[in-house]
């Protein structure tokens, strides 16, 4: 539920709400504007009553949140979430691509790209450290050095970091990396490394599981918010239909379905969905129209040498025209790249 306090409310008064609801076994998450105060109550809501919060002073009503999902919902916050990083924002006004390759294969590889991302506007920079192959033959990943690799690239850049960690063990290692903590699609619902990954304060890039719907993917990122970090990013990477034209089939009707239920700023991968070069382009143009707070797109200097993924990576060429493009649907939609 949400209790909303009156403007006028002196701290005080917000403090024995809070003190009668915690007393009660309810985790309070405080929410500040400038005009309200809404104290987000998670717990058991079927004695709220006996409570009286309304006769309290300086309370001026209590909702009952509907929605299974509590704080990453819109009835608990009605503006949208902005995290900030820096002087660089996600979900704000300015559209953000993250670029890179889908594996950290060499330091080489991985400096050369830095700086051709970097040079077309790119912020953050993607690349695995770890990656999750359905092959056990496949390349897995160089692990810490695959790390250090990128941290090396932001010293020389100045790009931020996103990538995956897939196992609750890693959560720190990789945390002395990174700058954004990357959840894949098959983890969506790992729950103890959801549980783990709010104990850091870092953002977490948050994707969409290959079968999980709307609504169970906004409950995964519900436990990383009830666990203590509310900055998290929602990615739609395509989810498995019958479809067999593309890797996967991205759900774009999702993003403003997102926008409606959630504050949670939400990006789009066009790489995953499509799993081919050729579509990355137009999936990237629409995914901004349709409302995306920005992309993760996967950008390696010789596609055809990548150890992984190489058919859905574009060449820095391409993603030059990419960019471009992105860049001119985002003017149109009042935003900026």
């Amino acid at each position: 539920m949400i209790v909303v306090m009156q403007a006028s409310t002196k701290e005080e008064s917000v403090q024995k709400v809070i003190c009668r609801l915690k007393e009660n076994g309810f985790q309070i998450h405080e929410s500040r504007g400038v005009e309200r105060i809404l104290l987000g109550a998670v717990g058991d809501k079927s004695h709220y009553m006996d409570l009286a919060l309304e006769a309290m002073d300086g309370v001026e009503k209590v909702i009952s949140i509907l929605a299974p999902y509590k704080l990453a919902s819109r009835e608990f916050k009605a503006e949208n979430t902005v995290i900030r990083m820096g002087d660089l924002e996600i979900g704000g006004e300015q559209i953000q691509v993250m670029a890179g390759p889908c594996a950290v294969e060499s330091l080489e590889q991985l400096l050369e790209t830095a700086a051709m991302v970097k040079e077309k506007g790119v912020r953050i920079m993607r690349g695995g450290a770890f990656k999750p192959r359905t092959s056990p033959y496949a390349f897995q990943g160089l692990e810490e050095q695959g790390l250090e690799y990128l941290a090396l690239a932001r010293e020389k850049t100045g790009l931020y970091i996103v990538t995956e960690v897939m196992d609750t063990r890693q959560v720190d290692l990789v945390s002395r990396y990174a700058d954004i903590l990357q959840i894949g699609a098959r983890n969506m619902q790992n729950f103890p490394l959801l549980k783990e990954v709010a104990k850091f304060d870092k953002p977490v890039l948050l994707k969409r599981g290959l079968n999980g719907t709307i609504e169970e993917w906004i409950m995964a990122a519900e436990y990383i918010m009830l666990h203590g970090n509310h900055q998290v990013i929602l990615c739609e990477r395509g989810i498995r239909t019958f479809e067999t034209m593309t890797r996967n089939t991205l759900d774009l009707s999702a993003i403003p379905v997102i926008k409606q239920l959630s504050h949670l700023p939400v990006i789009a991968d066009p790489s995953h969905a499509t799993g081919k070069w050729r579509l990355v382009q137009p999936m990237a143009r629409a995914a901004i129209a349709a409302g995306a707070d920005g992309l993760i797109i996967e950008v390696h200097p010789n596609p055809s040498e990548a150890v992984c993924d190489g058919p859905q990576s574009v060449t820095p060429e391409r993603f030059g025209v990419i960019m471009e493009e992105v860049g001119r649907i985002a003017s149109v939609m009042g935003r900026s790249l």
